[in-house]
């Protein structure tokens, strides 16, 4: 596609999910704590009624509004099988895009009212089976604020055309711009860093990993401790905007890894391609996502492959993290 193309697909993703959030915070405002039923188990997570809501706003826009003369394959917890393509029918080798699409990432935190949730969306040219990370083009974020906030966040990107970020009142539906920029901080003291340690399962190996870390960077118990903030935001989009807006220096998430060191089989528990799908908002804002030992991150977009990975908001940390981090996954995982 041409740039003004890109740019009008990047609209487009904006506005699927305005419209998700939307049906979302009016279902809300009708079921309450029906958010939290279960509705089923998949080879990718647990669903929840809260995830039933939005996966019918989506087929339904998709249906109505994404352009026919650019079909693709839509990729999406809940549609593992047969493939899905719009407009409908459409045979995935005639598809221009593949769309890998999370509903909404923090599932948990929503449905409980704790904490935003996130709608995640990217597309990357159709290559098949061989579409990964790497290829996306264009990516969207939108958040799901709790009951008591007034405001969502909405970032977006297109490779190489830097991040678009705006406000939206959801009371009054009044957007105003945001900058966005992350941390340009030398080090980690005073501020947030934290490795994903969400569940019982892996967390004292985990945060040995994280122990060490500290060590061998030589914060740990500097100056009395306490020098190093932890945030266990429970969600990859989250976590990727914490770091797109300033908000924390380092995160990652190691869990894969863990968890078939202790043998545990279940990829459930791991981050998926469409957590991570939003990573070019932040490569686009200036900050880093790689592997644990600084590859990109070439997965492919699918909803079942484990993810590890680990988000910087700028190379200087990057560089001081990757070579030590290398070495203690290498010796523990």
């Amino acid at each position: 596609m041409s740039m003004p193309n890109l740019e009008q697909a990047r609209r487009r993703l904006c506005r699927l999910q305005d419209h998700i959030r939307e049906v979302l915070l009016a279902a809300r405002s009708r079921r309450g704590r029906d958010f939290a039923k279960v509705a089923g188990v998949s080879a990718a997570d647990t669903i929840y009624e809260v995830d039933r809501i939005s996966e019918e706003a989506i087929l339904d826009w998709f249906e109505r509004h994404w352009p026919r003369a650019w079909p693709l394959e839509l990729v999406m917890e809940g549609l593992e099988g047969e493939a899905t393509t719009f407009p409908r029918g459409t045979p995935v080798a005639r598809t221009l895009w593949k769309c890998i699409l999370d509903p909404i990432d923090g599932t948990r935190n929503l449905m409980y009212d704790k904490r935003s949730a996130w709608i995640l969306t990217a597309l990357a040219p159709q290559r098949g089976a061989r579409t990964h990370l790497g290829d996306i083009v264009v990516a969207a974020m939108t958040e799901l604020p709790t009951s008591k906030m007034w405001r969502s966040d909405q970032l977006s990107a297109v490779r190489g055309c830097g991040v678009k970020a705006q406000s939206c009142d959801v009371r009054t539906g009044r957007r105003q711009a945001l900058k966005v920029r992350p941390s340009q901080a030398r080090d980690f003291e005073h501020g947030f860093a934290s490795i994903a340690k969400f569940f019982p399962e892996a967390k004292g190996l985990l945060g040995t990993v994280e122990e060490r870390l500290w060590r061998e960077l030589g914060l740990y118990g500097k100056n009395g401790g306490q020098l190093v903030f932890d945030d266990q935001y429970l969600s990859t989009g989250g976590q990727i905007y914490e770091l797109v807006v300033g908000h924390d220096r380092m995160l990652g998430d190691l869990r894969p890894a863990a968890y078939a060191k202790i043998g545990l089989g279940s990829a459930s528990l791991c981050c998926h391609p469409y957590d991570i799908c939003t990573a070019l908002i932040l490569q686009e804002a200036g900050g880093i996502v790689e592997t644990p030992d600084g590859r990109p991150l070439r997965v492919p977009l699918d909803t079942t492959t484990p993810v590890t990975w680990m988000g910087y908001a700028n190379a200087r940390l990057a560089r001081r993290v990757r070579p030590v981090l290398r070495r203690i996954v290498a010796e523990l995982l």
